[in-house]
């Protein structure tokens, strides 16, 4: 007996000897966010002051060596977002991640992002600030990777550390600007619908624009197949690294607000992660002073705001991409036909490394349009080559010039000299000033075909007359300054004719738009928490309006009870999605039901790429108010099907799949038991243990399609909705208390698992908090928390 106790005893000793090993081994892996630190290539000391969320407060003489501690507090606690979005450009996340990321790296690495991050690189000025404070940025994340502890994810997945170059942060703004764009989804599709169904399908999905939409001022049935489609949507699914998606913004003229100062509000909507996408810091030297929001890579703030100015962003959705048939020379495939005669094809080896595999070498045909995508995508089988033209590669590239100008603007004309130098990604950038100037541009380069081309579907590349004719000048494009009316807003939503056009894009439904007009004309006298309340609104007019037409088509008369109660539920319904409220759950699968019954019989095999577009969300309440529509008829029947029996068919089989789904009762059928939102971090995929080690949730929240507080989820048959995108932060800046301006991010302000700050904004986020983004120094030096960066 003594003997066992002795060696349960050994055996105790080994495990609290292991434990205590693991946690002070886990210690070093922890950000350094007090004490002392050598940096070198310093002109001066800096310090950093980190505050309750751990933001640093960069104090420094000069901007190069603020810049130079910003790469490397942005590094320790988010070297590993770094790492992954650096990849992405230039094909290498197979290599740390394995093959089912080579379809991605094979795609990604054809677009041609790299080939223009070395054109626009070899034409800087390496005496600009916006060249040497770049370099001074990847020099402090360099100095992190030399010195600092690498990041669990590096060890876990044995990744060896590389040193980052201007190249890296080239490549971020080049994926950054491609995930932006829906012409991969959706002009492929439409091609099919028109080809195979013919014009009368497609007209029914060119949504018109009617007078009181909120508009920004200024051969028969054959099944479809989709694959480009399908293939686009796979490849974003496998993508380690959030997406762009939409967003809102709004800046509301000093005549609007209670203290007679502008205010300033934006959420950029984007695809959830852990960690977030933002990085929030505040540089504050004698010359300069901004509290900024960074990509991960990005030395320059996208978003941000001093004393003087504000400015963010969302997504302008105008269509910068498109595709062509080209035409192969019979008897040379490696030729193409053009006006003037074959030319030959531009081939490009690549290679794609794969951890644990062989190398995979292909090869990438460019036209003058652009990449061929069958070369780029496997699902894409189509006998005639497809080029992608995007004006992101096409154009010369000025995007760090941009991001630089908007940050350290003097003036409202200076900060639109800036917006003016984008040529894509197509942004709204949304600007408001101390001075009560508010302004919104629509930047990029935009462009004219001939009359009455459809650029939505795919061009002949061959015969030269569906060629770009003409550039527009920024003058013409759609922008707001000091409006009467005393606000500007974007809701990703259709801008105001430019150029004597309704400029095509790949915009969303009036919502939200409508929803921030409606309450904006409400009232002159705004205060910041007024708008705190707003950013998180969750109620949608249009969802009433789409209830009535649906209502108007139903025949009550046979409904059972539960039938009765759940058609009770949604005409008492605001609109409002709380996550306590039981309308959102039925009106959400009627959706699915109604776009199934209505569409899927003749796309068939595409159907579930049309739920993934912006189209299926603009097409929902112009179909519902449609009397007379091609797509009611069921064409796998032989009699044909009318609006009413669609909608009577689509509100019957809600009603029976949510019995199955939630039981008899129809009050037990609550958003939050069929929608949620999960954070979730690359390493995940790799089991439950990673996932409830890394992610943050899963949680319940207010929210959902299209309504300001935009919960972003995909409709499919399931009923259930995994939310995967939102605002990605919640910004609110009221220049008449410009020092008690709020924010707040969906997890935390540090990617490292290890840090208080991993997560500890993520319930407040979901309560519809804010935390304050210090500008006082006098509050800002009480933090508990200060890292002085020596000279080494």
């Amino acid at each position: 007996m003594k003997r066992f106790k002795k060696i349960l005893k050994v055996i105790l000793i080994i495990v609290i000897l292991l434990v205590a090993g693991i946690w002070l081994y886990t210690r070093t892996l922890h950000p350094t966010y007090d004490g002392e630190l050598e940096l070198a290539h310093l002109n001066d000391e800096v310090t950093v002051y980190f505050d309750d969320y751990g933001v640093p407060h960069i104090n420094a003489k000069n901007q190069t060596d603020a810049y130079r501690a910003l790469g490397y507090v942005h590094a320790q606690d988010r070297l590993w977002q770094m790492e992954l979005i650096r990849r992405i450009a230039p094909g290498r996340l197979s290599e740390v991640l394995g093959e089912k990321l080579v379809e991605v790296d094979m795609f990604f690495s054809g677009l041609g992002i790299t080939e223009d991050a070395n054109k626009a690189i070899a034409k800087l000025d390496k005496n600009d600030k916006p060249y040497q404070y770049t370099k001074a940025y990847l020099d402090g994340i360099n100095q992190f990777i030399e010195n600092g502890p690498t990041p669990v994810e590096f060890l876990l997945l044995g990744v060896k550390k590389e040193k980052y170059t201007i190249e890296d942060v080239y490549n971020v703004f080049g994926y950054m600007s491609f995930s932006f764009a829906m012409a991969q989804k959706t002009d492929p599709l439409l091609t099919e619908i028109k080809e195979k169904l013919g014009v009368e399908y497609l007209k029914e999905l060119d949504i018109p624009i009617y007078e009181d939409t909120a508009i920004l001022k200024n051969e028969k049935n054959p099944e479809l197949k989709a694959a480009t489609a399908k293939a686009m949507s796979k490849i974003y699914e496998n993508l380690p690294v959030s997406p762009f998606i939409g967003s809102n913004s709004w800046v509301i003229g000093a005549d609007k607000t209670k203290n007679g100062k502008v205010i300033f509000a934006n959420d950029p909507h984007i695809g959830f992660s852990q960690p977030s996408v933002w990085y929030q810091s505040h540089i504050k030297t004698p010359d300069y002073e901004m509290y900024g929001y960074n990509l991960a890579l990005t030395p320059f703030a996208l978003l941000g705001h001093n004393r003087n100015y504000a400015y963010g962003l969302t997504m302008f959705e105008n269509d910068d991409i498109d595709f062509y048939f080209e035409e192969n020379n019979p008897e040379n495939e490696n030729e193409y036909k053009t006006p003037t005669g074959y030319q030959k094809y531009e081939l490009l080896r690549k290679t794609i490394k794969i951890k644990d595999k062989p190398d995979t070498t292909f090869q990438v045909k460019v036209s003058q349009h652009g990449p061929i995508m069958n070369d780029l995508l496997n699902e894409v089988r189509s006998e005639r080559p497809v080029a992608m033209q995007w004006i992101y590669t096409k154009l010369d590239n000025r995007i760090l010039d941009v991001a630089y100008q908007m940050s350290h603007a003097g003036s409202l004309d200076d900060f639109k000299a800036g917006a003016s130098l984008l040529h894509a990604p197509g942004l709204n950038i949304m600007y408001g000033d101390a001075n009560n100037n508010i302004a919104w541009f629509a930047s990029g380069k935009l462009y004219k075909y001939r009359d009455s081309l459809n650029t939505k579907l795919i061009l002949n590349g061959a015969d030269g007359k569906d060629e770009i004719l003409e550039y527009l000048d920024f003058e013409q494009n759609p922008q707001a300054i000091n409006p009467n009316w005393n606000y500007v807003y974007s809701a990703n939503n259709q801008p105001d004719s430019i150029a004597g056009i309704l400029y095509p894009g790949y915009y969303l439904p009036e919502d939200r738009g409508y929803r921030i007009e409606q309450l904006l004309e409400e009232k002159n006298d705004w205060t910041s928490e007024d708008v705190q309340k707003m950013i998180f609104d969750v109620t949608s007019p249009i969802v009433v309006k789409n209830i009535e037409n649906m209502v108007a088509s139903l025949d009550t008369n046979d409904f059972y009870e539960n039938e009765q109660k759940a058609l009770e539920t949604l005409n008492e319904w605001n609109g409002e999605y709380a996550k306590e409220k039981n309308a959102p759950t039925i009106y959400t699968r009627f959706l699915y039901e109604f776009l199934k019954n209505t569409y899927k019989d003749e796309m068939g095999d595409a159907f579930p790429e049309f739920l993934s577009t912006h189209l299926m969300k603009k097409v929902i309440a112009v179909q519902l108010a449609r009397g007379e529509s091609v797509w009611w008829d069921d064409v796998t029947t032989d009699q044909k099907e009318t609006k009413k029996e669609i909608i009577q068919t689509s509100f019957k089989n809600t009603v029976a799949f949510l019995e199955k789904q939630l039981g008899a009762n129809v009050a037990d059928w609550s958003w939050n038991k069929v929608a949620s939102v999960e954070h979730g971090h690359a390493l995940a995929a790799g089991g439950e243990m990673l996932r409830n080690t890394f992610n943050v949730g899963p949680f319940n929240m207010d929210g959902g399609n299209e309504v300001i507080n935009n919960q972003l989820f995909k409709l499919d048959s399931t009923g259930y909705y995994k939310v995967h995108a939102g605002p990605s932060t919640r910004r609110v800046i009221d220049f008449s208390n410009v020092e008690n301006s709020m924010s707040i991010l969906p997890t935390g302000q540090s990617g490292n698992v290890f840090s208080d700050h991993y997560d500890d904004q993520a319930q407040k986020y979901l309560n519809g908090e804010f935390v304050k983004m210090l500008l006082n120094q006098g509050e800002i030096e009480k933090s508990k928390n200060i890292l002085i960066f020596k000279k080494k």
